[in-house]
């Protein structure tokens, strides 16, 4: 037993109470290493207490950094070393500050409100936002799902599993994973998954690729020399995209609130994040070297095809060992990006249809929680069966909105962050706020990019590199701009940080309305209008693009 409740965690476990949308979102953590009762509140004193309280805590940052070295992951870098050997490793290393920053104010909004991301942006900014929300995260993540069984099949394909049974047995893992009714359990199927995305290490090694350039090439930015620009901009921005997704921001939040992460245990958390980064990191490195060494000297090198051929090279070049590692990391990854993305979706609509939607309960306990789920596994299954079903274009469709929503993702995510009547003592600082007003600048800049290459092909390098110099400019001066939301006008907390273990955002019925600035809503008007354009042309081009495919 732990020691007793005092009278400010007696008030916040109150509040918790109060502000859950499930009740199985309060009580004790049961993590896939282990449980903290939720009236435990001693210190941890010593290596073994903080060790044990870690364990049973890891668990969210991980499975959402991993989950996001899914079959897309493996197409985007292992297309970057087969192509351009390793000289864009120095995207990856970029990226690590944007993922920490992000994923750490997602973390921070899920303990302390104990509500999800989707819930919170309607009830902060009105039922257009919240609705948009939902729907584009559900549209996109159904295409995701759709991406990661294509990669369950190219891992199945290198084995020689008939297509039908092998993606069959594969939805059904991925839906009875997450439909026990037990957290633990699920949690546990996920960080055993994580783990073997650890197989891509001894492949890296077999493939004896270049450790001392991967080395250099990590930390001294650079470009492929001769190669056309533009091409290597739109897949530096597909690494980005891949890296950086929608989904992660509302998985990561929901899934803490389901797992009853408290501001008590912050710094655990964010320690598990750092690991989960940790874990991009090895495998991102891994995939881009593994494919730099494998095709280096032979004709392949410049010409991807796909993972699955890239499994195949490995058999011809290293041997069929490493090659058979390769494909079952590539299948791993597929399954756990399947379960997180799909998981996200779920959450976001019991969230915001106040739907029980908790991985503690049972499927007849939570029925549409687990429909959605299902449902989008199944769907998914089925797409990838049926002949002619256009895949390459589903895939371009996924990589594109992606890079056209990110920026709002973020946008809503820095504005969240802000609000002291959600976050109080837990609200972002000057300086985080000036770095995530340059990212979204940044983000902004990508994402135009990247619509502008979908919808015309033809565009040239001068093109981009004008886009480029003109973002840059953006990213100095609307960054500025947009990290001010958080400091012009807003209220400042008078709570003592030390009280921020105990302090919890009070029910929404409870909340302030939100208080934009002028500047908050001019830019919540211009980011409306570019989502209404782009968006619209992306769904233009695909249609255009699967009707010239069938004539």
């Amino acid at each position: 037993m732990g020691a007793p409740l005092t009278v400010l965690e007696t008030r916040a476990s109150t509040t918790e109470d109060q502000s859950a949308l499930d009740s199985m979102h309060v009580g004790d953590v049961t993590g896939a290493l282990g449980t903290i009762r939720r009236d435990d509140v001693a210190r941890r004193r010593g290596w073994w207490p903080k060790l044990r309280t870690f364990l049973a805590i890891l668990g969210p940052g991980l499975i959402v950094m991993v989950g996001d070295n899914d079959a897309g992951a493996f197409g985007t870098y292992t297309q970057a070393g087969q192509n351009y050997g390793t000289t864009l490793l120095w995207t990856l290393l970029l990226l690590v500050p944007v993922l920490y920053v992000n994923q750490e104010m997602v973390l921070r909004l899920g303990v302390v409100s104990g509500v999800g991301h989707a819930r919170l942006i309607l009830e902060r900014f009105g039922k257009f936002w919240g609705a948009f929300s939902v729907i584009d995260l559900f549209a996109l993540n159904a295409l995701t799902i759709v991406t990661e069984f294509i990669g369950i099949s190219l891992g199945l394909d290198f084995f020689g599993v008939p297509r039908l049974a092998g993606i069959a047995v594969a939805a059904v893992l991925i839906a009875v994973g997450a439909s026990t009714g037990s957290f633990r359990r699920f949690e546990q199927f996920a960080v055993v998954l994580c783990l073997g995305s650890l197989l891509l290490v001894p492949v890296m090694i077999a493939v004896h690729a270049p450790v001392g350039r991967s080395v250099h090439d990590l930390f001294v930015p650079g470009l492929p020399a001769g190669a056309d620009v533009s091409t290597v901009m739109l897949l530096i921005i597909a690494i980005v995209g891949t890296t950086v997704a929608p989904w992660q921001l509302f998985f990561q939040q929901s899934y803490v609130i389901d797992k009853r992460i408290t501001p008590r245990f912050m710094a655990y958390e964010r320690w598990d994040l750092a690991i989960g980064i940790v874990f991009v990191m090895v495998g991102g490195v891994a995939m881009m070297s593994l494919a730099s060494g494998t095709f280096a000297g032979h004709k392949e090198f410049g010409n991807f095809q796909d993972a699955g051929a890239v499994a195949a090279g490995i058999a011809a070049y290293v041997g069929r060992l490493p090659a058979a590692l390769f494909a079952i990391a590539l299948i791993d990854a597929s399954i756990i990006g399947a379960s997180a993305v799909g998981l996200s979706t779920a959450y976001a609509v019991g969230d915001v249809l106040s739907f029980r939607h908790s991985l503690h309960r049972k499927v007849t306990d939570a029925p549409v929680f687990y429909a959605v789920y299902l449902g989008l596994i199944g769907v998914a299954a089925a797409l990838v069966l049926i002949p002619g079903v256009p895949l390459g274009l589903l895939t371009n469709a996924v990589q594109t909105l992606a890079g056209v929503l990110l920026p709002s993702a973020t946008v809503f995510l820095l504005l969240l962050s802000n609000d002291t009547a959600v976050l109080g003592p837990w609200a972002n600082t000057r300086r985080v706020n000036v770095f995530t007003g340059v990212v979204i600048a940044v983000l902004v800049m990508l994402s135009v990019i990247l619509t502008v290459s979908v919808l015309f092909p033809s565009i040239g390098g001068a093109q981009i590199v004008g886009i480029l110099i003109a973002g840059g400019i953006f990213a100095l001066v609307a960054g500025i701009a947009i990290a001010a939301i958080g400091d012009r006008g807003r209220a400042r907390t008078d709570l003592d940080r030390a009280q921020r273990a105990t302090w919890r955002m009070p029910p929404l019925d409870q909340l302030p309305a939100a208080k934009l600035t002028p500047l908050a809503r001019m830019w919540l008007i211009v980011l409306r209008a570019y989502l209404v354009l782009a968006i619209a042309l992306v769904v233009v081009r695909v249609i255009q693009l699967a009707l010239h495919r069938g004539s």
